[in-house]
């Protein structure tokens, strides 16, 4: 799977890290819909951490089809909320 992480690039993330990533992501959405501010920061930051350790980031130039895109790391709990669907921002 490609992961396009908004303002950084790509990331190629094989789908086997999907448990571990979804696991962040119920946590954020806990957080987000709890306006847990602290809370989201780290969850965000740990997220995307674990998405650069466990991928393969492409050359600046690829541009291949995302399968996944999440926000940077300096966006807020209010555009998270808005990027959100009732299963948070990976699907399953």
């Amino acid at each position: 799977m490609i992961v396009r992480i908004m303002g950084e690039g790509q990331v190629r993330l094989d789908d086997g890290h999907l448990t571990e990533l979804n696991k962040l992501d119920d946590e954020l959405l806990a957080e987000v819909e709890g306006g847990d501010e602290a809370g989201f920061r780290r969850t965000l930051a740990a997220l995307l951490d674990a998405v650069h350790r466990l991928g393969t980031p492409l050359p600046d130039d690829a541009l291949e089809p995302s399968g996944l895109i999440l926000p940077s790391a300096d966006a807020t709990l209010v555009e998270v909320r808005d990027l959100l669907d009732g299963d948070g921002l990976i699907p399953g």
